[in-house]
């Protein structure tokens, strides 16, 4: 396509700022740019760039012009990508995102469910905050992302919840409210606070729930920022500081000798997983079957909530087709 020719010698260009090492970058002669440059002025009927001895810059209206190539290069990107994906109706890898309690308790048991029907698809998995998994999304880095909690940019993004998870707080057995299962909001704040680092979902609801209780999220004595469970874990084994969990990580029998959960006396709280899909782009059949299954809640169910030999249970149903109810052939 001609104009598509034009506008990406215009944005390396643009970016680059200097007309010889566009040249080199596109394989192109100089005159042969210079004069596609001043084709695309002469038809628009603007100066896109103002010319020194040591290269180009941007005019104003080039800035405006450099937006819209920007984007008209991107939607031609994706048209191609959408068309050879439904020509083949095939992306043999999948790149799947999702933070971490999802990624550690959920996501092995999800693609061992997957892979007895799709055996041909890899799944790539990147294991990351909800800051991170969303900008991804958004990029296309990756195909479908599943998050901790809501995210507050909407903006070609699809979000579909999936699953409901509670927030616990976890401390040591020595600890002073041991004999207690219920604490105040209050209460937590004077205590060393073990928690995820910025960017978690699990951060940004329990600062979200303290202002809607009318306390400031600053007064939270946070101790330590970690990047994983298990490191929590141990701060918080060691006596170092209590957190706020994902009630589904606390489950073993090993966490029941080390920990003691307590909930909150103002009421549980509750937050969404969700899969985030980028609004531009189609999911190939593949993935609208794994999409398909953690809308499932009977499957789901029994691989969040039953043990590891009950969850190998539920895929041996899976690969006999002995499930109730939905439970089926196109990712069973």
């Amino acid at each position: 396509m001609i104009i598509e020719q034009l506008f990406q010698v215009f944005k390396e260009v643009a970016e680059t700022n200097n007309i010889t090492l566009s040249a080199k970058h596109l394989h192109m002669s100089q005159p042969s740019i210079t004069l596609q440059i001043q084709n695309l002025e002469s038809e628009f009927g603007a100066r896109f760039f103002d010319r020194t001895n040591k290269g180009v810059t941007l005019t104003k209206e080039g800035e405006i012009f450099y937006s819209h190539v920007r984007r008209v290069l991107e939607i031609l990107k994706d048209a191609r990508e959408q068309i050879s994906n439904m020509a083949k109706d095939e992306r043999r890898l999948v790149n799947l995102g999702a933070t971490l309690t999802i990624g550690e308790i959920i996501i092995p048991k999800l693609l061992a469910l997957m892979s007895k029907n799709h055996p041909d698809v890899e799944f790539k998995v990147k294991i990351a905050n909800n800051d991170i998994i969303s900008q991804d999304v958004l990029e296309k880095k990756l195909h479908i992302g599943l998050i901790e909690g809501m995210i507050f940019q909407y903006n070609d993004l699809n979000v579909d919840k999936f699953w409901e998870d509670e927030l616990i707080v976890m401390i040591p057995h020595f600890h002073p409210w041991e004999s207690r299962n219920t604490i105040s909001f209050e209460e937590l704040l004077s205590e060393r606070l073990v928690t995820r680092e910025e960017g978690s979902g699990t951060k940004k609801i329990m600062e979200t729930i303290l202002q809607e209780k009318g306390l400031d999220p600053v007064r939270l004595n946070i101790a330590m920022e970690l990047g994983s469970t298990q490191e929590i874990k141990q701060v918080v084994a060691a006596g170092l500081g209590i957190t706020v969990i994902s009630e589904l990580a606390v489950r073993n029998k090993d966490d029941e000798k080390l920990f003691k959960i307590i909930r909150f006396n103002e009421g549980p709280i509750h937050r969404p997983f969700n899969i985030l899909t980028n609004a531009h782009v189609i999911q190939t059949q593949k993935e609208k079957a794994f999409i398909k299954l953690l809308h499932d809640y009977e499957v789901m169910d029994r691989l969040i909530n039953e043990n590891d030999l009950e969850s190998e249970k539920v895929l041996e149903d899976c690969q006999e087709n002995k499930g109730k109810g939905p439970m089926r052939q196109q990712y069973c």
